[in-house]
């Protein structure tokens, strides 16, 4: 084993090569991990009320940005694979089509932002904890142009396998979170007290800072020059439909994912506030493990779309299972902790809290218990699908995204609640059907191989033929 593991590590797309992409990225996406589990804390030192309207809002938001979001980061992969096709002309037109439809999440965003006071109306919490949902809800989306800009531009970055850069902005962007948000919510430095508000407007803030930061960033003369980062930035329609053609299924699995997991959260809110808010708090405590992950999941994209640029397919299927390999021995870990001290991740949550936290607190380490049972399944089902899509092979995965969150997850949820008084524990008995069976289902898909033969980017143009420059008549003489 240990002379296996050695190899591994050393060989072409082992376990440094497939580190060298991902581990700033892990990084990168940790530091999301870091300001979420912050803003929970620091609400829930604010209110009680304040913590269990937060997740179902944002959750509730990430549904408008998801879409957006899917579809413009997939500028990651046509990056990858026109870096891989070596062909870095086209890599800055791409960034701009995904800025494009930056501008149109933001048009959105105020929409949702509009008719936030009918859509909690309907959705039903208690009044205590629709009040903040509304507000919430209603900031986060004004920061949705940003978010997606974001996104977008630092593929400039992932997509050629540069991670650092996007460490370092992610940084900055979790710190400038961080201080707004203890300044905001609790008006402390002589900033207002804005309580959930204010962590909305620290996450827009801190959003809109990074997206300024790369596109400094992508300025500077080199990149002017090398990828055309300011020549590229007209709407090139053959590109954006390209770009809609692969990106739009990967932004609909995604929203449909966000959403089938924004239902649950809403169908337990129905169950109760203490259930509510226990399942925040296991939802929050597994961004610790699952965000890496997705950071693991975009390396493992961005070396399969470069592998697939230069035709390379075996490689692309040796870096993808270097991937896997790592992150569940990561998500093991994680497990045996989520079960054998679920305690020890909590303790941060109870410092400064209202006295009814303890409910939720003991009912949390149970359902940590839960992740823990599904952590290895969902290493599966966010690596592979993040393979596939670096391949183009975005509609599977988009279907079964509706057809596993629909008849696995939301569904079975809402009967069981409804019809059968269903209580906080079979509800989590479906999300782990749900993330188990996905696992499966992706993991099959990759070893049937379809999506080594699949490519998003255009064939290159062939090289322009030769003319020969007319010969003096001296020349054409000269053998005579």
């Amino acid at each position: 084993m240990i002379r296996y593991l050695r190899a591994r590590w050393s060989s072409e797309d082992g376990y440094r090569d497939f580190l060298v992409v991902a581990f700033p990225l892990i990084l990168s996406t940790a530091t999301w991990s870091i300001q979420h589990f912050l803003d929970r804390v620091f609400l829930t030192w604010y209110s009680t009320e304040a913590l269990a309207a937060s997740l179902p809002a944002a959750m509730t938001s990430f549904i408008v940005m998801a879409f957006f979001l899917g579809t413009a980061g997939y500028v990651n992969t046509f990056v990858a694979q026109y870096s891989g096709a070596e062909r870095p002309h086209r890599i800055g037109p791409s960034l701009w089509q995904g800025g494009y439809l930056a501008l149109l999440s933001g048009v959105a965003g105020l929409g949702c932002a509009a008719g936030s006071e009918t859509l909690f109306d309907f959705i039903g919490h208690n009044a205590a904890v629709r009040g903040d949902e509304i507000a919430y809800f209603r900031v986060l989306c004004y920061g949705v142009f940003p978010l997606v800009l974001s996104s977008s531009l630092s593929c400039f970055y992932s997509g050629r396998g540069k991670t650092w850069m996007i460490l370092a902005v992610s940084t900055v962007s979790m710190i400038a979170n961080i201080i707004l948000n203890y300044g905001l919510i609790f008006g402390n430095w002589g900033l207002p007290e804005m309580g959930i508000r204010g962590a909305g407007w620290a996450t827009n803030l801190a959003t809109l800072l990074g997206a300024a930061l790369y596109l400094g960033l992508l300025m500077q003369k080199r990149y002017r020059r090398d990828f055309a980062t300011l020549s590229g930035w007209r709407f090139d329609r053959e590109l954006f439909a390209r770009l809609m053609r692969f990106g739009a299924p990967n932004g609909i699995s995604f929203m449909l994912d966000i959403s089938a997991l924004s239902l649950f959260i809403l169908i337990m809110g129905r169950v109760g506030t203490l259930e509510l808010t226990a399942t925040n708090l296991a939802f929050n405590i597994n961004g610790l493990a699952f965000m890496p992950l997705i950071g693991a999941g975009i390396a493992v994209s961005t070396l399969v779309g470069q592998h697939l640029g230069q035709n390379r397919p075996l490689a692309a299927e040796r870096a993808t299972w270097s991937g896997v390999h790592l992150a569940a021995a990561y998500m093991g870990i994680m497990s045996l902790a989520y079960f054998l001290v679920p305690r020890l991740f909590l303790v941060a949550y109870g410092v400064g809290a209202s006295d009814d936290f303890e409910a939720a607190e003991d009912l949390a380490v149970i359902l940590l218990r839960f992740v823990a049972i599904y952590c290895l399944f969902d290493t599966f089902f966010i690596i592979l699908t993040a393979a596939l899509k670096g391949a183009g092979d975005t509609r599977f995965v988009m279907y079964m995204s509706v057809i596993l969150g629909l008849v696995l997850l939301v569904i079975p949820s809402f009967i069981s609640q409804r019809y059968f008084d269903g209580g906080v524990y079979e509800l989590w008995i479906f999300l782990c059907a749900y993330v188990m069976t996905g696992g499966i289902v992706f993991y099959f898909r990759f070893r049937g191989g379809k999506w080594k033969s699949m490519r998003v980017i255009e064939d290159a143009p062939p090289p322009a033929p030769q003319i020969e420059e007319p010969r003096m008549m001296g020349e054409a003489t000269a053998g005579l």
